[in-house]
């Protein structure tokens, strides 16, 4: 996508996929209930989202609130009412040689961002208030930032997102689906690490699995088996490199002996995301899967799109 895609010639507003990292998140996954209006009451909060976002962020600008929403599948023509999205369909479950990526259930979904966890909060419980007995809760998860953008297993997270024009160029929609231009396609899983096993490994172990230096993050080449950052680079026939806009978070409860990693990627090509997964759990070649699996567990997988922000706003005429 370029300067002259089809988002970027008309004044089609995206969602804030493109929001700096934050200080504090929730990832909220909702599923519909059998409620006969479920799908009515999700497209009237989904259409008022923007006004529950203003009504807790202009308690302090600096917080910098921000919500993504994101439309599951299965219920993407009740809830909407709209053509689909070429490349919208449920996560794939990715079985490898030794790790599974699971696929859960998801209809709607929430990225909610700010510099203050209260803020989060808040706005979670006016959307999940709004929603009533619309919608039950899949997955509740709340993210913070861990020292200089650090996952919990030590190593700098999200380095090679893409920068500035490029965070659009390649997390939203663009001529290659008009009716959905300014919209993205949005990945979600959820990874508990087992942090006593990562940790009696070796931190020169732990650099190869990675593929990075602990210390100052420097990039290793030359490795015996692909990284995990060898095996998250996609590469298409063409030799053209694609990228995704990720916005992983850590998380945990050291009371619950829980810590995971929240991943999250935008794309504008949702097989991106997935040939990334599958490499992982696949491996490149077949049966090298990411060595950071056997320590790292996927418990979620689902696929969602974000619409642009006019059509949210259109759900509330």
């Amino acid at each position: 996508m370029t300067s002259e895609s089809a988002w970027a010639r008309t004044p089609i507003q995206p969602q804030s996929v493109d929001a700096p990292l934050s200080r504090s998140a929730v990832f909220l996954t909702l599923t519909l209930s059998g409620h006969p209006d479920a799908a009515a009451r999700a497209r009237s909060v989904l259409g008022d989202l923007g006004g529950l976002v203003r009504a807790v962020g202009f308690r302090d600008l600096g917080a910098h609130l921000s919500c993504v929403a994101a439309i599951g599948s299965e219920v993407w023509d009740a809830v909407t009412g709209l053509p689909r999205p070429v490349q919208l369909h449920p996560f794939p479950a990715v079985v490898g040689p030794a790790h599974t990526a699971p696929s859960t259930p998801g209809d709607l979904f929430f990225h909610i961002r700010a510099e203050r966890d209260d803020f989060c909060f808040e706005l979670e419980r006016l959307i999940l208030d709004k929603l009533g007995n619309a919608v039950q809760v899949a997955d509740e998860t709340v993210g913070f930032r861990y020292f200089d953008s650090r996952d919990l297993l030590g190593f700098v997270d999200g380095t090679e997102n893409p920068t500035g024009s490029g965070m659009r160029e390649w997390a939203l929609v663009a001529d290659g689906d008009p009716d959905h231009a300014g919209g993205s396609y949005v990945v979600v899983q959820k990874y508990l690490h087992d942090l006593a096993a990562w940790n009696a490994l070796s931190t020169e172990t732990q650099e190869k699995i990675i593929g990075r230096t602990k210390a100052d993050n420097v990039e290793l080449d030359d490795l015996p088996r692909k990284s995990h950052k060898d095996l998250a680079t996609i590469v298409d026939d063409d030799g053209v490199e694609h990228d995704i806009l990720r916005d992983n978070m850590p998380f945990g409860r050291p009371g619950a002996g829980e810590f995971g990693t929240y991943f999250i990627g935008y794309s504008k090509d949702v097989w991106v995301t997935e040939r990334m997964i599958s490499a992982m759990f696949l491996g490149d070649p077949p049966g090298s899967y990411d060595r950071i699996l056997d320590v790292s567990h996927a418990v979620t997988g689902a696929t969602f799109f974000a619409p642009s922000n006019d059509v949210l706003e259109s759900f509330g005429d």
